[in-house]
């Protein structure tokens, strides 16, 4: 029986999000969850606020109303679908605060990596180990096998563009930090 973890969305009442947030993390330290439940979060962005002409930064919740929660799940021998635990459901369902998880019927119902990502939950880390003006073999996606040199590279918002040769002309390509790696001398 491996142990995955996935991340689940949680309805609250709107502007209980951090007490939610806090009321799942107490539970989780006095029952002795931390294998079940891993991580409690609040999305949150800063903006900038123009008021009475004065710029103010402000942390605002992007999903008001909803708190992600990262829960280990496991096979389900019956039916092979990654399921929580019951008390892991139980303890966040009956959480002071919390209406529901989402999905059909109330049924959690977990998100894809693509969503995580997309939302901004989690952060893809990669390490990279080349530079701007090095070579370059793309190892994923159309390019697969075209060899180039790095022109840009922007590790914030996981982008590198590469010069490849396409019909005898240079043509820029964007992608994906982890779509290249250094070709060795």
């Amino acid at each position: 029986m491996a142990e995955i973890s996935k991340w689940y969305v949680v309805h609250t009442y709107s502007g209980y999000e951090n007490k939610v947030a806090t009321n799942i993390e107490k539970v989780v330290e006095n029952r002795k969850m931390h294998d079940l439940i891993l991580e409690v979060k609040v999305p949150t962005e800063i903006v900038t606020e123009i008021k009475d002409d004065q710029k103010k930064e402000v942390e605002r919740k992007i999903f008001p109303g909803y708190v992600m929660v990262k829960v280990a799940v496991f096979e389900d021998e019956e039916t092979g679908d990654l399921e929580m635990t019951d008390d892991t459901w139980y303890v966040i369902r009956n959480t002071r605060g919390v209406t529901g998880f989402v999905g059909p019927e109330s049924k959690p119902v977990p998100l894809t990596e693509a969503e995580v990502y997309a939302m901004g939950v989690e952060k893809k880390v990669v390490e990279i180990d080349y530079e701007v003006g090095d070579m370059v073999s793309i190892i994923d996606g159309a390019f697969e096998g075209v060899i180039g040199m790095v022109r840009e590279l922007d590790v914030d918002n996981n982008s590198v563009c590469v010069v490849i040769s396409m019909l005898g002309r240079e043509t820029p390509v964007d992608l994906e930090l982890d779509q290249v790696s250094k070709v060795e001398d």
